[in-house]
């Protein structure tokens, strides 16, 4: 491996020219009965290899850029836009339909909608996800009252030893992005897990987001909070329609994606 000279920026994340395309069935789900539903299906294998009532989305189209160590960027955009789907496909959860995503480390994920074991305690997921992240248990042991005391679910009561299942959805969201903030990642990808929990919460967030970069990583953030792109990132990537319309320093990004939209 080849040290970058004194420096030197080191590409984390490169996308180049990323198409992403989603296939939808788009045959409507009709009523009746199972004999019925046989009929359709015998049909469908007639027609083996076309692509009849398969509508195409193309959810990301020719996206390019370079991310850095370091850095934390911002992916901004409408409902729609592709933004979460983008942040999917530098996890390699979704292969392009062309083009390369090329990543320097192992990238993790964090969504508002990642998997937690509901008929489990919090303390019990708190040790299997830390065990999916590669921490050993005695990382996990010397980091579990940190995990708890920064997520806050048990400011009003003894909440880590009930089942994940009597969690608000902001306590789970909480308590996902707690577990994630324990450990350093080369490449952590948060979806939207900052628009949960109050500002107190949301200010330990971001300043763990910043120590992660000075830990030699990098973030991105997928947010509708204009507020926490601005308090977190140095840069933004704008995507409308799936196309990348601009990328640049926050403020200067921030300003015409608000022009545009109107907030």
């Amino acid at each position: 491996m080849v040290e970058p000279l004194a420096g030197q920026r080191i590409p984390t994340v490169i996308a180049d020219e990323v198409h992403i395309v989603y296939r939808v069935n788009g045959a409507k789900s009709g009523k009746g009965s199972a004999t019925a539903a046989l009929s359709r299906i015998v049909k469908r294998g007639r027609r083996e290899g076309e692509e009849r009532g398969v509508r195409k989305v193309h959810a990301v189209r020719g996206v390019s850029f370079v991310a850095h160590r370091g850095e934390a960027v911002g992916l901004i955009g409408s409902n729609g836009s592709g933004k979460s789907t983008l942040l999917r496909a530098i996890a390699g959860l979704l292969p392009p339909e062309s083009g390369k995503v090329y990543t320097d480390g192992q990238p993790s994920l964090l969504g508002v909608n990642a998997a937690l074991m509901n008929d489990l305690t919090g303390e019990r997921n708190v040790t299997l996800g830390g065990l999916a992240m590669g921490m050993s248990r005695e990382q996990i042991k010397e980091r579990y009252q940190e995990i708890v005391d920064f997520s806050g679910i048990n400011e009003k009561g003894d909440f880590i030893t009930l089942p994940m299942r009597t969690y608000s959805s902001g306590m789970q969201a909480r308590l996902r992005f707690s577990i994630a903030a324990a450990k350093d990642h080369d490449v952590l990808m948060i979806d939207e897990a900052l628009a949960t929990g109050d500002a107190k919460f949301r200010g330990r967030s971001e300043e763990r987001i910043r120590e992660l970069r000075e830990h030699a990583g990098t973030v991105f953030l997928v947010s509708h909070s204009n507020k926490s792109i601005r308090d977190t990132c140095d840069r933004v990537l704008w995507l409308e329609r799936g196309e990348l319309r601009l990328d640049g320093p926050t403020e200067e990004v921030m300003r015409e994606y608000e022009k545009f939209s109107g907030k």
